[in-house]
């Protein structure tokens, strides 16, 4: 019971507050110990090696801490585990932060191209100097769809799985494959172990953040849609959220893209090719928010049925 009174009360605090940019964040802490073993170890023979033994021993290294700190905080009070528990699910959720971006993205284009064309750049990896106004929005609207996945599904999923520490492991795994899981000459080596670990770790979370996001919508037909156009990505995870609102938006996603001066040229999710719009964000926002809440659901209720049989 304790357990889902955490995962509530923190969702609550992301879905009231989003990300305290004010307080110290773990995503951080974790962004400079890989950037401090990467500076270090990416460079000479054996990349691939040093790489994979880094991505394990940074995941393990978090799982076990954060184990460490929540066994030892019950121990002493079983409130003070309740409360790691809480502020644990708070920092690792994403949910209002993503949806405060994308419609930022929305707002700053309507000044100018140029100020959508930087904003967008605050979450996504691609280069987007050149980027129009329709492939600005379309950026967004994929990042919004991917992030679901990445930033609610998959730590509540790993939440379930493995209680918080499995949690703080899961955004480790994300993190690592946001800095160093790209197919650039410099990451290729060191970062390919980083990437299959947040391929595999995501593999279950997306498939299931298409099917909350098409239940959300009411239109259990687009499955179809989703099973015809998810593998049209580089990612063999990412493409199944994009296409779940693409088929809901009925707008086409994907196309090439350069990332770090590099040119990949990405199949395309869904085929009407028609211009997206304001109205087209709040539709998708308000997909996302009901996908979310079916999510939050399930874990509460997954958490408390393991509760009761343990």
């Amino acid at each position: 019971m304790t357990k889902t009174l955490s995962l509530l009360v923190g969702w609550l605090l992301d879905l009231v507050l989003g990300d305290p940019r004010q307080l110290p964040h773990p995503v951080v802490g974790f962004g400079k110990m890989i950037a401090f073993g990467e500076h270090r170890l990416n460079k000479g023979k054996n990349r691939k090696v040093k790489g994979a033994l880094m991505a394990i021993t940074l995941i393990i290294l978090v799982f076990l801490v954060g184990w460490a700190i929540r066994h030892f905080l019950s121990l002493a009070n079983i409130w003070l585990g309740v409360v790691f528990d809480t502020i644990i699910v708070f920092y690792c959720l994403a949910g209002t932060t993503l949806v405060r971006e994308v419609r930022a993205v929305f707002v700053a284009l309507d000044r100018s191209l140029e100020d959508g064309r930087r904003q967008v750049a605050r979450i996504v990896g691609r280069d987007t100097s050149e980027l129009s106004a329709q492939e600005v929005r379309t950026a967004a609207l994929e990042t919004l769809a991917e992030n679901l996945s990445d930033g609610v599904t998959a730590p509540l999923f790993w939440l379930a799985v493995a209680g918080t520490p499995g949690m703080l492991a899961y955004k480790m795994v994300n993190t690592l494959d946001s800095m160093i899981g790209y197919r650039t000459e410099r990451y290729k080596d060191f970062g390919c172990w980083a990437a299959r670990i947040d391929d595999v770790a995501n593999y279950v979370p997306a498939r299931l953040t298409a099917l909350l996001m098409v239940v959300a919508s009411g239109r259990l037909g687009l499955l179809s849609f989703v099973a015809k156009y998810g593998r049209n990505h580089a990612s063999p995870n990412s493409g199944y959220p994009e296409a779940a609102l693409a088929g809901i938006l009925g707008c086409r996603f994907g196309g090439p893209h350069y990332y770090f001066g590099q040119l990949f040229d990405k199949p395309y999710i869904g085929e009407e090719d028609r211009q997206l719009s304001t109205a087209d964000m709040e539709k998708a926002v308000r997909i996302n928010r009901i996908a979310e809440m079916l999510m939050v659901a399930s874990t509460g209720i997954v958490v408390y049925l393991i509760h009761y049989l343990t």
